[in-house]
């Protein structure tokens, strides 16, 4: 479900979510593997992608279904999808996402945890949840204002619109496109290790994250809970 890979010199390990039948979207099982994979990185950059024709559809429906409307649980499921978002956005190394195909929900918002997002011209962005009732609540209501500002970020999620690779470029979803991302990981890896690791703990500092991740996980089980049936309806 998750694949680890790393380059000869071991600037670069790649991380690949691998269910690419089911559109890269992941269950308590890949949470926890990608979270592995990224802990366990000893390498300066990591590349992050998806296997096949998907970044990630983000947290997979079953799943979610499989919650039965329990609101507890689904306050879990939030809060594990937040913490794999943190330890992303968290890592000594620098993640580069190379998002090509769909970057939907969960999948977006561990996108937004990356420190660069680089499209493929075949790559689109939404939100989709708000159509049956959720949102992604993985912190994608505390990264989306600061990547888009408030108001783009309001129109975005609360539309469920998606938006091809041009449109998230203009809008600051993504600082590049290009026909192979990886190649924007291999140019930061050129970079000195120790300089890398400090740009990124200064520019990430912040302050209110865990208060505002909570409450976000809080209102995911809310929803969880009142849109139990609209989920399976999804799925049939």
């Amino acid at each position: 479900m998750i694949d680890v890979d790393s380059n000869v010199d071991r600037s670069i390990r790649t991380v690949t979510i691998d269910r690419p039948d089911a559109r890269n979207a992941l269950t308590v099982a890949g949470l926890e593997a990608l979270e592995t994979a990224i802990e366990d990185a000893e390498e300066p950059v990591i590349y992050l992608r998806g296997r096949g024709e998907a970044f990630s559809a983000g947290a997979d429906l079953e799943a979610v279904a499989d919650l039965d409307g329990d609101r507890e649980r689904a306050v879990e499921f939030a809060r594990l999808g937040q913490r794999v978002a943190r330890k992303i956005e968290d890592s000594p190394a620098v993640v580069v996402a190379g998002i090509d195909g769909p970057a939907r929900g969960g999948g977006l918002e561990l996108a937004l945890a990356c420190d660069v997002r680089v499209g493929t011209p075949d790559s689109t962005y939404g939100e989709p949840g708000v159509t049956f009732g959720l949102f992604g609540a993985w912190g994608g209501t505390v990264r989306l204002p600061r990547v888009l500002g408030e108001g783009d970020a309001l129109e975005f999620a609360l539309s469920g619109r998606a938006v091809d690779a041009d449109a998230a470029l203009r809008m600051g979803l993504i600082s590049r496109i290009e026909a192979e991302p990886r190649t924007v990981a291999e140019e930061i890896a050129e970079n000195a290790p120790d300089a890398l690791a400090v740009l990124k703990r200064r520019i990430r500092d912040d302050g209110e994250r865990a208060t505002q991740e909570r409450l976000e996980a809080r209102a995911f089980g809310d929803l969880v809970a009142a849109h139990a049936d609209d989920i399976d309806a999804v799925l049939e």
